[in-house]
């Protein structure tokens, strides 16, 4: 067993070295450096299971091969399962101006060749052999940094193990982004959120909060009772008040939970709740309610920034589980929810938090037709919102207007999108990668630098097992974005004999279809 407090003390002195690395590639875009990027899903693994083609999503960080653009950077890609090579070179050939071939002189993709369902972090420490072939590729460790998509003990003892910095949130930190934690901060903040409870632990604790909820608000119809560390919406119930707020009465109705997983049952829930812990607060009902999301990220300097906002598109049984996302947020009330999220990143910033994340809100109508904004949840982690940024990063060297919340080209040019993770139907199984690029490629729906626009799609080593696949579609407007999206789909049902759903269905409603 490691020496805990000796592998803390370690992890603390490196972390001036990330300040360093990133003051550097500031100040000068061709600054040579090793970027490691283990794409690890260091979350609860039962949660994780509900999720379909989960090992997959090691795949939606390709976009950091953007750093590749930089002819002196290297990148170092660890994944469970060995990525096929037509995927890679599919990101490749999008780097603008950098020839394929020295792109991939600057990558090594390298494979733990472990399919079991444990986070992908577990593996390599499993593997002194791995930690010595990666060390040895990274060259210079005082020019490198290691990037995953949540931090926790596991990431801080690969970081120690490699001598370099982990570029996110110190594992001691995390449990401001737990759901408890974050109604804390929103609270430290100045933000509002929804009436409610945390830090409960277990079934007592529930049903006394339930009935102090309803005690305090008469009228109130629903709640939502939500693990700590559940995440995508996977780890909410749904309550529903019965008429009498009686212990027995709030008791029976909490049986009765309703989840958005088909495969969560209560006494499984409530055992997860007794270990993870969790709250409660009422359900937002009010009209026009929507859920948007706002991505930000502290600096290794302290400084925050808004990355970008998101109309999230939710389903599910409950209505609770991300489907997939529309860039940027309504005009209505973008710059409502950047003021919010600015108070929220200063407030972790003081923290010492650094790094990704991402905060949930719910926005309303009130009485008078005014947009109110109240905070949900804070995720110290990439997610669903962060492939798609990345792309369009990726694909146009742009960046974000924060005044306007919107986002520009070099050229100026102002693009939209519309994305999702969860693209899946029983009709796509079997589509090999190079079916996929077939296809795509005689319909024209490759991005094209020359128009911004066009579609890229990621998570597609999840097509063949599972017809699943992730897309990002940009268009010029919103509108534009949307109809490409759909025609998209449409095209992608016509050719594997799902002719049907994409063109007749809303957008995203047939997502859960296979769950």
């Amino acid at each position: 067993m490691p020496d805990l407090a000796k592998e803390k003390q370690e992890f603390s002195r490196l972390k001036p070295n990330l300040r360093r690395v990133w003051a550097d590639i500031k100040a000068d875009p061709m600054y040579e450096h090793t970027s490691v990027i283990v794409p690890s899903l260091s979350v609860n693994q039962e949660e994780l299971a509900k999720v379909t083609g989960a090992s997959y999503y090691e795949e939606r960080l390709l976009f950091a091969l953007i750093r590749l653009r930089n002819p002196n950077a290297r990148v170092i890609y660890v994944t469970s399962q060995p990525v096929h090579a037509e995927i890679v070179d599919y990101y490749l050939q999008m780097l603008e101006g950098i020839p394929v071939s020295h792109a991939r002189q600057r990558l090594h993709m390298m494979s733990v060749y472990d399919a079991s369902s444990r986070p992908l972090t577990a593996k390599i420490l499993e593997r002194p052999r791995m930690l010595a072939r990666l060390r040895s590729r990274i060259d210079d460790a005082s020019r490198a940094y290691l990037t995953c998509y949540n931090s926790t003990d596991l990431e801080r003892r690969l970081a120690v193990s490699l001598g370099i910095p982990l570029n996110g949130v110190d594992p001691e930190l995390l449990s401001f982004g737990t759901k408890s934690g974050s109604r804390k901060t929103f609270t430290e903040a100045g933000v509002r959120h929804p009436a409610g409870y945390e830090d409960l632990y277990n079934e007592q604790d529930i049903v006394d909060a339930l009935q102090s909820l309803k005690s305090a608000r008469p009228g109130l119809r629903r709640a939502v009772v939500k693990l700590n560390e559940g995440f995508s919406g996977e780890g909410n119930g749904l309550f529903d008040y019965p008429d009498d707020n009686s212990t027995d009465a709030i008791r029976t109705a909490l049986h009765a939970l309703r989840f958005s997983s088909l495969s969560e049952c209560y006494t499984e829930f409530i055992c997860k709740f007794a270990i993870m812990g969790g709250i409660v607060e009422e359900m937002i009902d009010a009209r026009e309610v929507r859920s948007p999301s706002v991505q930000m990220r502290i600096h290794p300097d302290g400084q925050s920034a808004i990355v970008s906002s998101h109309e999230q598109v939710l389903g599910g049984s409950t209505g609770q589980v991300y489907l997939g996302c529309r860039f940027p947020a309504s005009n209505d009330y973008r710059s409502l929810l950047q003021e919010e999220a600015n108070k929220i990143g200063r407030t972790l910033s003081e923290k010492g938090v650094i790094g990704r994340f991402g905060i949930d809100f719910l926005v309303c109508r009130d009485a008078n037709g005014q947009w109110q904004s109240y905070a949900i949840e804070i995720n110290l982690r990439m997610g669903g919102t962060t492939p798609p940024f990345h792309a369009l990063e990726f694909l146009t060297g742009g960046q974000l207007d924060e005044s306007s919340g919107l986002f520009r080209t070099p050229n100026q040019q102002t693009k939209f999108y519309s994305a999702t993770d969860n693209l899946k139907s029983a009709e796509y199984r079997g589509l090999l990668p190079e079916d996929l690029f077939e296809i795509i490629t005689r319909h024209g729906l490759n991005f094209r630098h020359t128009t911004g626009t066009g579609v890229l799609f990621y998570m597609i080593g999840a097509l063949s097992q599972y017809g699943k696949i992730g897309m990002t579609a940009i268009g010029d407007s919103a509108a534009d974005a949307q109809d490409l999206f759909e025609r998209t789909t449409a095209l992608l049902d016509a050719q594997t004999g799902d002719a049907g759903h994409g063109e007749a269905s809303p957008i995203f409603d047939r997502y859960l279809s296979m769950e």
